[in-house]
């Protein structure tokens, strides 16, 4: 079998800027970070997809706190599901473009053989107990005013907090990945030879009742931890986050800035003690990256930007992270 890879792509990345944030802006974003990922599957990986939701759930929150007047609120597991499929819709009619492009202009191996992307609405079973349930920390949602953000928080139980002098926001818990609960659909898939998308938003967070069921919960999974948890329950040969950055750098916009091309896990995992990488940036990915090569000693992880994903392959760029 080809080796196996779990890429990352971070929500924000489908948003270039603030004029540019609608769908047709957003799949434009998809289709030039597709042509990227098609070149790897054009050499022989088997990809596996998941993607940040952070942006687009703010729209579905949004949305649905504007019309609260005339249509029921949409409860976050919700929102993270409906993300889910948006943004992987856009995926995976991007990537069947792009393949049958290269494939009707007789650019696409024919040892490869046609590559059928598939979304799959992901589940991410987490720990009921989890202290981050009594510590709610990730802002999500609009920014109200402190009056606002206090009254929602009496009549509607929400945590609340002051973000950075912007305003007041709606915090909710960040519980760990325990496990991926489509775990053997997402395998299956692969042995069959799609492109899978999947555990988007870092998957819908679930707990199990104590009659075995499972319950969607207000929360949100990190995306990057969620998808080194993916990769490591798959086995994967490579962990690569795709972010804004071609490569990782300590010193960051410091006059002695530096960028690394290659550092082993102890290396990174000094640099994050350092406080180098900022948390809200750096700092959850090679934090993920860390638990993936602690699971996986003899795979490797990239970080870098879609533009450079093939040239990081071939070492000549991106940040390569291995075990030691």
């Amino acid at each position: 079998m080809s080796k196996l890879a779990v890429i990352a792509v971070g929500g924000n990345s489908l948003i270039v800027n603030e004029q540019h944030r609608a769908v047709q802006d957003q799949y434009a974003a998809t289709v030039e970070t597709c042509r990227h990922i098609a070149d790897m599957l054009a050499i022989g990986w088997r990809v596996v997809l998941t993607h940040g939701n952070g942006p687009q759930v703010g729209f579905i929150l949004r949305r649905s706190e504007l019309a609260r007047h005339e249509l029921h609120e949409v409860p976050l597991d919700y929102c993270g599901a409906d993300s889910q499929g948006a943004i992987g819709y856009m995926f995976q009619r991007a990537m069947r473009n792009e393949i049958e492009q290269r494939m009707r202009a007789g650019q696409w191996p024919e040892e490869i053989g046609s590559i059928h992307p598939v979304t799959l609405v992901t589940q991410t079973l987490v720990d009921a107990d989890d202290p981050a349930f009594r510590n709610p920390s990730k802002p999500i949602g609009s920014f109200m005013d402190e009056a606002t953000a206090q009254m929602r928080a009496s009549k509607e139980g929400w945590n609340v907090i002051e973000d950075a002098g912007r305003g007041w926001r709606r915090v909710v818990p960040s519980p760990e990945p325990r496990q991926t609960i489509e775990l053997d659909a997402i395998t299956a898939l692969i042995k069959d030879n799609f492109f899978v998308i999947c555990s988007g938003g870092g998957g819908i967070p679930v707990v199990r009742d104590a009659d075995g069921s499972l319950r969607g919960v207000e929360a949100v999974i990190d995306k990057d931890l969620a998808g080194a948890a993916l990769a490591s329950s798959l086995k994967a040969d490579l962990f690569l986050i795709s972010t804004a950055v071609e490569r990782v750098a300590i010193n960051f916009n410091k006059p002695n800035q530096r960028w690394i091309d290659k550092m082993t896990s102890a290396e990174a995992s000094e640099y994050l003690k350092q406080g180098h990488f900022l948390k809200g940036s750096m700092a959850p990915k090679i934090t993920a990256v860390l638990k993936f090569l602690e699971e996986a000693p003899t795979s490797q992880s990239i970080i870098t930007d879609p533009s450079n994903i093939t040239r990081a392959l071939n070492g000549e760029a991106g940040t390569l992270i291995i075990s030691g």
